[in-house]
């Protein structure tokens, strides 16, 4: 199996995406570390799994979570060789109307706890014969999105610490990647749905395990950057290159994505 004996590290765990990549990286055979704040959900889904999985109640906001979940992990195992920084938070809506705590904690969740996590398993990441550092962010990391500002501006963050680190760690055995979704049909979304813009339901919904199956490629060949869908990836960075090309397709698109939009939430309500 491909990650067999190896230990991965998963944040936002509980559901979605973390669940998704979790439930792949046992099956590879892994020993997975489960972290989220949610520890009812985790302890469910660790006792599913077997093989070790081990669940960490954990706030990637709070510093001192992100330096216990390191320590536990490396008490109980030995070792660490991927961390999957997944965990994601959102205060949607316009700036002048959002309130700041939730500012705060989009940057908190979304970023500083990215970069602290890897900060601490970096040491121990440079150990293995082969590292990984995933990062989970979104295409609002290339394309800016108004009513997601801070979220954008936490995922353009992520997506900069990213390819950054990347090239500060060219010349050892860890590879760090980003995965950039597009709209994924979790909860997630459907979390002040009324709020999402438009535009983003303008591009193909993906799964869970989609977003998963990226994230494994990611682990095992260390490609810096993966957008899905690929198309999505395109358009959205020629639109932030050409800002005359995004103001030109900015109408069709946010017309579709209107389209879609209540077409998902017919569907999604009726089921």
């Amino acid at each position: 199996m491909q990650f067999q004996d190896q230990v991965v590290i998963i944040t936002g765990a509980s559901a979605g995406v973390g669940e998704a990549c979790a439930r792949q990286f046992a099956k590879a055979g892994a020993s997975v570390v489960l972290a989220a704040r949610s520890i009812k959900e985790l302890n469910q889904l660790a006792q599913e799994l077997g093989n070790g999985a081990m669940a960490v109640q954990t706030d990637v906001a709070k510093l001192e979570d992100c330096e216990a979940l390191i320590a536990k992990a490396v008490e109980q195992f030995g070792r660490i060789d991927v961390l999957v920084n997944n965990a994601g938070y959102h205060e949607r809506g316009d700036v002048a109307e959002a309130d700041l705590s939730g500012l705060d904690q989009t940057i908190d969740v979304n970023l500083k706890g990215p970069i602290r996590l890897t900060k601490l398993a970096l040491p121990h990441l440079l150990k293995a014969s082969h590292g990984a550092v995933v990062n989970v962010a979104s295409l609002a990391g290339r394309f800016p999105l108004e009513g997601e500002a801070t979220y954008s501006c936490s995922k353009f963050g992520l997506r900069a610490f990213s390819l950054a680190l990347a090239e500060e760690l060219n010349e050892t055995a860890v590879t760090v990647s980003l995965v950039s979704p597009g709209p994924i049909d979790t909860a997630f979304i459907m979390d002040h749905i009324e709020d999402v813009p438009d535009m983003v339901f303008s591009q193909p919904m993906s799964d869970a395990d989609e977003i998963a199956d990226a994230v494994i490629e990611c682990a095992l060949d260390g490609k810096r950057e993966r957008a899905i869908p690929g198309f999505s990836g395109l358009l959205a960075t020629a639109g932030y290159l050409l800002p005359t090309l995004r103001k030109a397709l900015k109408p069709a698109l946010t017309a579709k994505g209107a389209k879609e939009k209540k077409r998902y939430l017919k569907r999604t309500r009726a089921s």
